[in-house]
């Protein structure tokens, strides 16, 4: 296993590169923009449906209503995300460009659209055709956040622009630096669209998601859905935030999934496909990445181990609404021989026990989309529109996790049981990841699980820790940002540090976010602290504080659930790495 561990480490260079794949960057980050947007038109579907299941059907009028706040977010969503994906794309290819010679991303968002409709959309009579607007546009809407942002690049890198008297403002010498690649992006389009449909007798939508059906259909498979589950799994074992690499590659079909969901239990069907959003969140990550919901319980309540007890109980809340970095690092299950079946297994044995009832039992699938953090079990149970099934297959999904996870986790609390009643016995120190445990430390631990009592041995003399903490109560206000995947886990070290500050009254105030979300406002901090799972970014994150004057760090794993843990550790940890 760990001659396996190993080779899945090599790898990791090549995981990071894939990582910071700008494309795949766009996407998610496109995504993320758009969550507010899902999640608003979500709460009124909810609001539509969920009286029926119950018996009650709204008036015509007020069911109209209803959908049509839906329809005029989720309805546009190929609209939204075509733009913000274009936006994100944009820059990512002005972090390469010359500071005197970027892109202007407001106009390519724009021009987004502009294309976006040239191939989504067909005028009808009184008005515009909206099927491809939606979910349904997702496809095409990559195909143009992808082009529109490099024809902009061609000209802008190659200065072939409209050029003004130095005499005209800067503002609108740039709406004439723009008009090149605007006009040339549109024409491309316009033609290309004009002349795929004369040749297809289709629109390029309509086109692309037919070319793309067999996918989405095999990506509903039970290999398939292994397949990306497994490989989110298999990168956070790794370190590398894993949705953020496999799911910008499956957004299309999550969203067109439970889209279509919905429309079929509307109409009286019943919805069986199964890669959607709370697929993920409420089935394959119970708890977060590798369904450790189960795992950090047993670690709170039966560890023997201190290390393990410390550390579920400091995560099962956290856990319990999917952040699960602090289990994730605090165990660790990252690189972890015991850990890694039970971690890649649990997340595909809960997808194909959810694929079977529905394929199999008549169980809808999901067809509303809550927000990542809801509790799963009731996650589940509303997100299938309160489906009778939801209420066994919770609770079953749970007991299938412990049952995968505890063989393991027994093995793993057993070494770290020994491991701590040697270093007790001063037989190894501490701070010594590679020590072999000894035999008898062994012995120990499993008399220490039977109940019995062990004798132990004094501890070794332990010098005092000299170092002063910093004095942190002088100085103007210092403004700190945390970066993670999603705003989650970046959350508990910028509350850790403002808890530190508020102890000590030092003037230090830190905030979290999404990565990506920091872009335009770098100046406004005095240091920016990217989360582990985020490595990969740091040399991206790095070049563009450098350039602004801001400081920057990322931290290990371990130090940084500790710091999570110890308000004025991360205090401290911050102002060393302003000063």
């Amino acid at each position: 296993m760990e001659k396996l561990i190993k080779l899945v480490e090599t790898m990791k260079p090549f995981f990071e590169k894939v990582s910071n794949n700008p494309y795949l960057r766009a996407i998610r980050d496109g995504f993320v923009s758009c969550i507010p947007v899902i999640l608003f038109s979500s709460l009124f579907i909810l609001v539509a449906c969920v009286p029926e299941i119950f018996g009650y059907k709204w008036p015509d009028n007020v069911s109209s209503v209803l959908w049509l706040a839906y329809n005029a977010s989720m309805g546009i969503l190929a609209l939204l995300m075509v733009a913000t994906i274009a936006k994100s794309l944009t820059g990512s290819i002005n972090h390469k460009l010359p500071k005197l010679r970027q892109i202007n991303d407001t106009s390519v968002m724009i021009v987004s659209i502009i294309c976006m409709m040239l191939l989504a959309v067909e005028p009808i009579k009184g008005g515009w055709s909206a099927d491809f607007m939606g979910s349904k546009g997702l496809l095409s809407a990559f195909v143009v956040a992808f082009l529109v942002p490099n024809i902009y690049k061609f000209f802008v890198s190659r200065n072939i622009t409209i050029k003004l008297p130095d005499e005209v403002p800067h503002y609108i010498a740039q709406t004439f630096a723009d008009l090149i690649p605007l006009s040339v992006a549109v024409f491309v389009f316009w033609a290309g669209s004009v002349v795929f449909k004369n040749a297809t007798g289709m629109l390029f939508s309509a086109w692309i998601l037919e070319l793309f059906k067999p996918l989405f259909v095999a990506a509903d498979g039970y290999i398939g859905i292994a397949i990306i589950y497994g490989a989110m799994a298999m990168f956070w074992f790794v370190g590398i935030h894993g949705p953020s690499i496999v799911e910008p590659a499956v957004t299309a079909i999550y969203i067109a999934n439970i889209e279509a969901n919905l429309q079929i239990v509307t109409a009286g069907g019943h919805a069986t496909n199964i890669l959607t959003h709370p697929t993920s969140y409420f089935v394959a990550t119970l708890g977060g990445t590798g369904a450790t919901l189960m795992f950090c319980a047993m670690c709170a309540f039966i560890a023997k181990s201190k290390q393990l007890k410390a550390v579920g109980r400091a995560s099962i809340i956290p856990v319990c609404f999917a952040v699960n970095e602090p289990i994730l690092f605090g165990a660790p299950i990252v690189l972890n021989p015991v850990l890694f079946v039970p971690f890649i297994a649990a997340p595909i044995a809960n997808v194909w026990i959810f694929k079977f009832f529905v394929d199999n039992l008549g169980m809808n699938s999901f067809i509303y989309i809550l927000p990542w953090t809801t509790l799963a079990p009731i996650g589940l149970v509303i997100a299938t529109g309160f489906a009778k099934l939801a209420f066994v297959l919770a609770p079953l999904l749970l007991i299938v996790d412990a049952v995968l996870y505890y063989p393991f986790f027994r093995v793993y609390d057993t070494q770290l049981v020994a491991r701590e009643t040697a270093i007790a016995n001063g037989e190894i120190a501490a701070d010594d990841e590679d020590a072999a445990i000894p035999a008898d430390a062994y012995a120990a631990a499993e008399k220490a699980e039977a109940g019995e009592a062990v004798e132990k041995k004094p501890a070794p003399a332990v010098a005092a820790d000299a170092s002063a903490a910093s004095d942190a109560g002088n100085g103007s206000e210092k403004h700190v940002l945390v970066l993670c995947a999603s705003g989650a886990t970046s959350s508990m070290l910028a509350k850790a540090i403002d808890k530190g500050a508020e102890k000590r009254g030092a003037h230090v105030e830190a905030i979290a976010m999404a990565y990506g979300q920091h872009k335009d406002i770098i100046s406004d901090y005095d240091l920016i602290v990217l989360a582990p799972q985020m490595a990969s970014m740091y040399d991206e994150l790095k070049h563009d504080c450098d350039e602004q004057g801001v400081k920057s760090a990322t931290t290990s794993g371990r130090q940084y659930v500790g710091l999570t843990r110890d308000p004025e550790k991360a205090l401290d940890f911050a102002l060393a790495c302003m000063a």
